[in-house]
């Protein structure tokens, strides 16, 4: 997987690039990545990459001809990259979302600023707009390490385990049960005995219900997109859970403000 990072602001990424399996993965060759500083390609003696917004205005926006002879250098180089511009108007990111991205070769994030990017890169440049969530960030750069971590994680071999990307939470629609290590008791808190009884079905049935748990008391919107057997069913209801309450979740939930979401 190869990502390019269009930014006024390389050295941000430097040190998270460096460290843990991401680190092994670059190190490796399983994961690539080009830190672009746009300021390279700005047009003028200063190197502006911002100007004052048409029709007035707070703050600053992003100019359209850095980015723009930006990618147009980038695309001489195969293979044929997946533009992203990371802003609030676009989907928000999820593991679907990060599935999707992973089946491409090669990733392109523009990473905005200030009062974001002028719209004629959006409009005519990008393949799509993406956003992490409904919050603000000082810019996309935030957006861009967790694009590139989510999406790494699913690249083959990047991962120590290979289950390990197949069992994480959101992969079925469901949160992942919690965790246990050792010691067996640590200030009077013990781990679930069913864990160390060494039947694998029985711990396999409470990760389960666990799982099934956890989704049902913060998320429980995934249990509608979930994979449900009959005994799923079954406990859940055991637990109050109606297969009309998703549907119910999902309608409470109200349209995100996009003047409240993040510039990434």
């Amino acid at each position: 997987m190869h990502f390019d990072i269009l930014t006024i602001f390389p050295e941000y990424f430097h040190s998270p690039l460096k460290v843990g399996l991401l680190g092994k993965a670059i190190e490796q060759g399983l994961v690539k990545i080009n830190l672009i500083n746009i300021r390279d390609y700005a047009q003028d003696k200063h190197r502006l990459t911002d100007d004052r917004p048409f029709g007035g205005g707070e703050g600053m926006v992003m100019k359209p001809e850095p980015i723009y002879y930006a990618l147009e250098a980038l695309k001489v180089t195969p293979p044929s990259p997946y533009i992203i511009l990371l802003g609030p108007r676009g989907r928000v990111l999820n593991h679907q979302v990060a599935q999707e991205l992973a089946q491409k070769d090669r990733l392109i994030l523009i990473c905005g600023r200030y009062e974001g990017v002028d719209e004629r890169i959006k409009k005519h440049c990008v393949h799509e707009e993406l956003s992490i969530g409904d919050y603000v960030l000082f810019g996309g750069e935030v957006a861009a390490l967790v694009i590139i971590e989510v999406v790494s994680r699913l690249v083959p071999g990047v991962l120590g385990h290979p289950d390990s990307a197949r069992k994480d939470s959101f992969s079925h629609h469901l949160l992942k049960h919690p965790q246990y290590t050792r010691p067996r008791v640590f200030k009077g808190w013990s781990v679930p005995e069913v864990l160390l009884s060494g039947d694998h079905k029985a711990v396999e049935r409470f990760r389960r219900q666990e799982s099934l748990k956890e989704t049902l008391k913060w998320r429980p919107d995934l249990l509608q997109k979930a994979s449900l057997s009959s005994e799923d069913k079954a406990f859940l209801k055991g637990l109050g859970w109606r297969e009309t309450d998703a549907k119910d979740h999902d309608k409470d939930i109200s349209s995100p403000d996009p003047s409240s979401s993040n510039q990434s």
